[in-house]
């Protein structure tokens, strides 16, 4: 069993050992170090608490990984871009359990919160490995009736409504700089915690979005929101399944990360 322990930590250990037993366990000699008889007599009862204790690890991890696996995201994602394709993910095969939560925050994977995750950001998490599902796009949305006229009109528009935006979204100036015709600046911004929130919002026409396209996607295919402009511009993110080096050759998070780049395809 691999212990990840440094010599310096073992010797400390050691001496504690042999403090509390009053007796030698190692005797140096040149640069090799030799049990005494005291250790000689110990050695056999620590092998056998070691392997006990091998034995439990091996037994945790095994029933991890034949249990489901514990999947976190934004529940702006679980709502707009999983759920619509939940109905083809093979649930009944072996391997292929979730169990599926939101937050909209990300959670601590190395303290076991969940195993992996699919986040929104650039890639880079201390510790983490994370493959890219998709680059995302930001554009501007709001409920079909208030997408028509001319460029201009809907300029004039836009830049009489509530512009709500989530937290999440850091790139949304960048857009209304690169409007053709603008920059525009909106009567007001709200901010939020959940770009869900956002979308809906202007779905009930309470005001505008800026908001991630492919979240935005399936009320778009539904006729609940429209696109202002047909404007989409590079995020500079993306969203990412991110993971714990250790849980690399699970054949869970293999099947989990097959499907979702076939659906993000």
């Amino acid at each position: 069993m691999e212990l990840s322990v440094t010599p310096s930590a073992v010797s400390h250990q050691l001496r504690i050992l042999e403090e509390l037993f009053g007796v030698v366990l190692l005797r140096r000699t040149g640069t090799r170090l030799e049990l005494t008889d005291a250790g000689h007599k110990l050695t056999p009862y620590l092998q056998q608490g070691f392997t006990q204790i091998a034995k439990g690890v091996d037994s945790l991890r095994q029933k991890r990984r034949d249990g489901p696996l514990r999947l976190n995201m934004l529940p702006t994602f679980a709502t707009n871009w999983l759920s619509p394709r939940l109905s083809l993910y093979p649930f009944e095969r072996r391997g292929f359990s979730l169990e599926i939560s939101t937050t909209q925050d990300e959670v601590d994977l190395a303290a076991g919160v969940a195993d992996v995750g699919i986040w929104y950001g650039n890639g880079h998490w201390p510790e983490l490995q994370a493959d890219l599902l998709f680059e995302a796009t930001i554009d501007l949305y709001a409920r079909p009736g208030f997408a028509t006229g001319s460029h201009r009109d809907r300029l004039d528009r836009v830049s009489q409504a509530n512009l709500f935006v989530s937290r999440h979204c850091l790139t949304w100036q960048r857009w209304m700089e690169s409007l053709p015709g603008g920059p525009f600046k909106p009567a007001v911004v709200t901010q939020v915690d959940s770009g869900g929130l956002t979308l809906q919002a202007a779905a009930d026409g309470v005001g505008v979005s800026i908001a991630v396209c492919e979240l935005a996607d399936s009320a778009v295919r539904l006729g609940r929101l429209t696109s202002v402009f047909e404007h989409p511009v590079n995020a500079d993110v993306g969203f990412w399944l991110v993971y714990p080096d250790a849980l690399r050759e699970d054949r869970r998070l293999e099947n989990l990360r097959s499907w979702l780049c076939e659906q993000s395809a």
